[in-house]
């Protein structure tokens, strides 16, 4: 299966839920992979630490601009990280300059035909996205099967849904018919504030698809980017790590 996490806004914690939920496949015994396509690298920094990787999407993508006699294959570029099961493909700076060059030599289904490659090596990829209807995000949107789009509970990031669902419909009617949209996934969530309850039930009220099990609120996600470990392997028996179990579980095989 391959999923890819997408909103258009900042800081609604894409590379977090990326990680965790790819991190909580890979301890269950699934091959994962992370694909890293926001230049910020936060989800490259989350598996990998200050460790800095041979290879990575830059030089995948590179390779795609300027055809070589013998090209590597496309599951050389990805890095193993600490945790069993889990790779990376990272983020790099250069992805920014890079962009425009993919576009306008209509690269667009390159990445689709990348992941193609990679279906035996891999049971699962998860696509971490930057903020920003690019190059890039499309490339994810057009290469996925399913789209998962973190909610922070604030009137912003409802007021802006509709029009990141129509981008997401528009994606699935010119390139990928295959493309789903999973679920909003509620994180950050405070239950004790009347806000963010307020705003999950006029989503649930609209028809939107919202997912069963939020994400809470809690500073060990900031303590868990620190030490470079993923909750499920830094704190087991946490409750955040517990909805992470149960949002994973309940999505579809």
């Amino acid at each position: 299966m391959k999923r890819v996490v997408f909103n258009q806004k900042g800081g609604v914690g894409k590379s977090t839920i990326t990680c965790n939920l790819a991190a909580v496949g890979a301890s269950r015994g699934r091959r994962t992979l992370v694909l890293d396509l926001d230049l910020q690298g936060n989800a490259s920094h989350y598996l990998l630490g200050e460790a800095r990787p041979a290879l990575t999407l830059a030089d995948l993508f590179d390779q795609i601009l300027n055809f070589k006699l013998r090209p590597r294959k496309a599951v050389e570029f990805a890095t193993a990280t600490p945790f069993d099961n889990l790779w990376l493909l990272p983020s790099h700076p250069s992805l920014e300059e890079l962009g425009p060059k993919l576009e306008s030599r209509y690269k667009i289904y390159k990445l689709k035909e990348t992941l193609e490659e990679l279906k035996s090596d891999f049971d699962d990829v998860w696509i971490d996205t930057p903020p920003a209807l690019n190059f890039f995000t499309r490339s994810a949107l057009i290469a996925a099967d399913r789209c998962l789009i973190p909610y922070d509970c604030d009137s912003f990031s409802h007021q802006a849904i509709y029009t990141l669902l129509d981008n997401v419909a528009e994606i699935r009617a010119d390139h990928n018919r295959e493309l789903a949209v999973e679920g909003i996934v509620v994180n950050q969530f405070q239950p004790r504030s009347s806000l963010p309850r307020r705003v999950v039930a006029e989503l649930l009220a609209e028809g939107l698809p919202v997912l069963p099990q939020a994400l809470s609120a809690s500073v060990k996600v900031k303590e868990s980017h620190e030490a470079c470990k993923p909750l499920v392997h830094l704190l087991p028996a946490h409750k955040l790590t517990g909805e992470y179990q149960a949002l994973y579980a309940s999505l579809a095989d």
